[in-house]
């Protein structure tokens, strides 16, 4: 692995010391790390958007009307 900026190096040095493991197995573990961390804030997002949708189906009527957003001017309120 050929990683030409300095503090990216020194970074991936430092982690490989502390792990006891290669340069290239700690950014290996670092970024698999860092994949599984996004997927589970974006589980976790599309879970909560899914609770909102289905809290918001199981109101009667409309959940927004125009008389929600806009004054009696047609201006946002």
């Amino acid at each position: 692995m050929n990683i030409k900026d300095a503090q990216v190096r020194e970074l991936a040095l430092e982690l490989a010391r502390r792990r006891h493991t290669s340069m290239t197995d700690a950014v290996r573990q670092a970024l698999s790390e860092a994949i599984k961390a996004e997927d589970a804030i974006r589980d976790g997002l599309a879970r909560r958007l899914m609770d909102i949708g289905r809290r918001s189906a199981a109101k009667p009527g409309r959940f927004l009307t125009d008389d929600d957003l806009y004054d009696d001017s047609g201006l946002p309120k």
